[in-house]
């Protein structure tokens, strides 16, 4: 299990980069194509053409590091746009892991999870001078 703490955000380019790109390639990438800070130490994923590839760049306090596999056999499968454009798609950490390990999330779906229902604060502090008081 990939475990990073809560402000690191994962990005995944939606298209593939040529796989013989290093750290500053990819991270040139990072500021001029997807417009995102290659220092705010965000992880940002790159798949290869023929997706045997996948790199991983960041920054690391002090300089840029990169995290590399190659498969041996099989492909990955990334889930590109359509349109052709590069950009970047923000996934959870937990996601990368199942990506990095040959899973295909294309038939994944996750579950709901539970979200507190808004509540009317205004009303429940304030409530109307004169009117009848609220049924359970």
């Amino acid at each position: 299990m990939l475990s990073l703490p809560p402000s690191v955000r994962v990005f995944v380019a939606t298209q593939a980069v040529d796989g013989r790109k290093g750290a500053d390639s990819l991270m040139a990438i990072v500021r001029d194509v997807l417009r995102h800070d290659p220092l705010g130490g965000h992880l940002f994923v790159f798949f290869s053409k023929r997706c045997d590839r996948v790199r991983i760049v960041y920054w690391d306090r002090n300089g840029f590091a990169m995290w590399s596999k190659r498969l041996e056999r099989g492909r990955f499968r990334p889930s590109f746009s359509a349109d052709g454009k590069l950009s970047a798609s923000a996934i959870e950490a937990a996601e990368l892991a199942l990506i990095v390990e040959g899973i295909d999330l294309a038939g994944a779906r996750r579950r709901p999870r539970w979200e507190p229902a808004p509540r009317n604060t205004h009303a429940t502090l304030y409530p109307v001078i004169g009117a009848p008081p609220a049924s359970r």
